[in-house]
């Protein structure tokens, strides 16, 4: 076989073998290509049909990370009067040289074009699950411009790059940017907008926060916080949250309180969602304490949370020993 009669060309990904010269009964095979991540081999071979077969270079590759290939098949004479045949789209598994045979049902000999366009190659866990693309997606882009995105703000604000506010905490002063913290909270951007002292000073007074604490704030408005600090920081962070109306974080500041409730923790918890209107938080709260009986746990710290308790809360909690201790 000649050299260029078994080379298979590829650009992006499509890859073509041009065939010079295949006889009425003949089984030829290209070289190897690569495309992704394998080495892979066309091969034909005439009978009553011409028979195409699509199939990996055997590798630990491979085998290990076997690909799931959707792809077209096309094939067409090399006269002055082509005609092509085009297969369906096909996905599968490809691991062998007998997991995928095309047949086509043509007479063609001599010199004729085999494209193969894959539309997308996957790679398939051996242990099962979901096979994840090689190639970039939509999601993929999206997740690399939001890191790199996330790297930018992070900068900005360590390194207060064309930072255009100060912030005053009750231990220290931060900079940030007004545009962050206007898009992030329509209390800060009334702040900014309107003729107030924060818009001429350009200086913003957060003096119930720590500058630790208010620190983590603006992690978390500019994307850049850690879990670690989230957990420390977030019943100040809930306050921060309502007061300056960052849903948000209200939300996950709410879901957080929740999922580790106990019972050293749990009036405080219910003082808090009482407090700042958590009624995922307050419902939970008294369901941990009267559907479960934890109230028994603490009854040594009721009486003081009753003297400091708001009048209403406490209704609400009467009521529901009502409905739990209700008799059948």
């Amino acid at each position: 076989m000649a050299m260029g009669d078994s080379r298979v060309d590829t650009i992006a990904r499509l890859a073509q073998w041009k065939i010079d010269n295949f006889g009425p009964c003949s089984y030829k095979k290209s070289d190897p290509f690569k495309v992704g991540i394998w080495n892979w081999y066309l091969s034909i071979e005439r009978n009553r049909y011409l028979y195409i077969h699509l199939f990996p270079e055997p590798s630990r590759v491979s085998k290990e990370q076997s690909p799931v290939a959707r792809f077209i098949l096309r094939v067409s004479n090399a006269g002055s009067s082509r005609r092509f045949y085009i297969s369906p789209v096909h996905e599968r598994i490809l691991r062998t040289y007998d997991d995928f045979v095309w047949p086509v049902d043509t007479s063609f000999v001599g010199r004729f074009i085999i494209d193969v366009e894959f539309l997308d190659l996957k790679i398939c866990p051996l242990n099962g699950g979901e096979a994840s693309s090689i190639w970039p997606s939509e999601g993929k882009l999206q997740s690399i411009a939001s890191q790199s995105t996330l790297s930018c703000l992070s900068r900005m604000l360590d390194d207060a790059i064309h930072a255009d506010l100060t912030i005053i905490t009750a231990d220290g002063t931060l900079r940030a940017h007004k545009a962050i913290l206007s898009a992030s909270s329509p209390v800060f951007q009334s702040m900014f907008h309107h003729n107030l002292r924060e818009k001429e000073s350009s200086t913003i007074h957060i003096e119930d926060m720590s500058l630790e604490s208010c620190t983590a704030l603006l992690r978390y408005l500019y994307g850049t916080i850690k879990q670690d600090d989230f957990w420390k920081h977030r019943l100040a962070l809930l306050g921060a949250a309502n007061k300056y109306d960052i849903t948000g974080l209200k939300d996950v500041c709410e879901d957080s309180l929740l999922e580790d409730l106990n019972s050293g923790n749990v009036l405080e918890r219910l003082n808090e969602a009482w407090l700042y209107q958590l009624h995922k938080l307050k419902k939970g709260c008294l369901t941990f304490l009267f559907d479960f009986g934890k109230i028994y746990d603490v009854r040594d710290e009721v009486n003081n949370f009753f003297q400091h308790a708001d009048r209403e809360l406490m209704m609400e909690m009467f009521q529901e020993v009502l409905t739990v201790w209700r008799p059948v």
